[in-house]
């Protein structure tokens, strides 16, 4: 029987976030301008793509902005809800996010349930992010059902990864209690999947994700299907939506394979990086693009693509400064 859908809540994890930013003059609070241009970077886990993208990212910004004081340093994280929590705190200025949770924490909802996150605008699309389900080739794992009393890495605390694997993992009528689950990055649970030491990974990442063939010599996987009913029900219920992996993608798929997928942005803080910055940020991103060598940048980090992503979210204010100047916002 289908679970009713509930907010997943990291309790200590925001709490310890949030109610810090409230009350203090640590410039947290939407409206408490503390301009800086000393940022630091929210990405991922080491293991994953945020990480290293927003390593390149931030070389772009160091190489192209000319402001004087500017550094940016980019921080491993546990990537979405963290570093949206961090810029409301105060601690991140920069944040990299899905962009279905980047909607959640400005209305409050999901893992922000009533703490809406307001201080915060997005400034460029990244990447598409797909939601990809490997599984032993040995642990007789065919669906996603089939996880119930399985070892499953999950994503990390702050993750969009964790938070999308629990709404799938709901989808398919399973709850906290009915898997064992891994709280770790991408990288660590692909090693874990290697030694057999767990059954099941959820990664939110790029498509396709070039560790993918080496973990599976390491051990044969497969790549689970979201579909059907369940896909239905998570995408009532969440921002995301379908996507088709073609059979092509990877060596050792046999057919293409169904999942979600939404996209992951870069926000920037709205108290703590200026209007004036941010329009340099904005635009030495934009005109430098063609610089990143990451993979995942080269394929999808286009000025075509810049403004994936940005439906339903506050542009920052330098950003849309920026985007109207060469008139890409009325």
């Amino acid at each position: 029987m289908r679970k009713k859908l509930m907010p997943f809540l990291l309790v200590l994890f925001v709490i310890s976030f949030i109610l810090p930013a409230c009350g203090t003059d640590g410039g947290g609070q939407a409206g408490d301008e503390n301009f800086m241009t000393t940022l630091q970077l929210g990405t991922g886990s080491t293991g994953g793509t945020y990480y290293p993208l927003g390593q390149e990212i931030a070389n772009v910004m160091n190489a192209n902005v000319d402001t004087e004081g500017f550094d940016v340093s980019a921080i491993a994280s546990g990537a979405s809800v963290e570093n949206l929590a961090s810029i409301l705190q105060g601690n991140f200025q920069l944040g990299m996010t899905v962009h279905v949770t980047a909607i959640d924490a400005l209305n409050g909802q999901g893992e922000f349930d009533g703490t809406p996150i307001e201080n915060f605008g997005f400034i460029s699309h990244i990447y598409p992010e797909v939601m990809q389900v490997i599984a032993r080739a040995d642990a007789g794992i065919n669906s996603i059902a089939d996880l119930e009393g399985k070892r499953v890495a999950i994503g990390p605390p702050g993750s969009a990864t964790q938070s999308a694997a629990k709404l799938i993992l709901e989808a398919y009528g399973l709850e906290d209690g009915d898997y064992t689950p891994l709280q770790e990055g991408f990288g660590v649970a692909a090693d874990a999947i290697g030694d057999g030491t767990v059954d099941a990974s959820f990664g939110l990442l790029g498509l396709p994700y070039g560790e993918m063939e080496s973990i599976n010599r390491s051990r044969n996987i497969v790549l689970l299907p979201i579909e059907g009913e369940a896909l239905q029900y998570i995408e009532e219920n969440s921002g995301y939506g379908s996507l088709e992996i073609p059979d092509d993608t990877y060596n050792f798929l046999d057919g293409p394979v169904n999942t979600i997928t939404a996209y992951a942005v870069l926000v920037g803080s709205t108290n703590q990086i200026s209007e004036e910055l941010g329009y340099e940020i904005t635009k030495a991103l934009y005109e430098n693009i063609d610089t990143m060598t990451h993979d995942v940048a080269r394929r999808f980090m286009t000025q075509e693509n810049f403004l994936n992503g940005s439906e339903l979210l506050p542009l920052h204010p330098g950003a849309e400064m920026y985007f109207r100047e060469i008139g890409l916002q009325d």
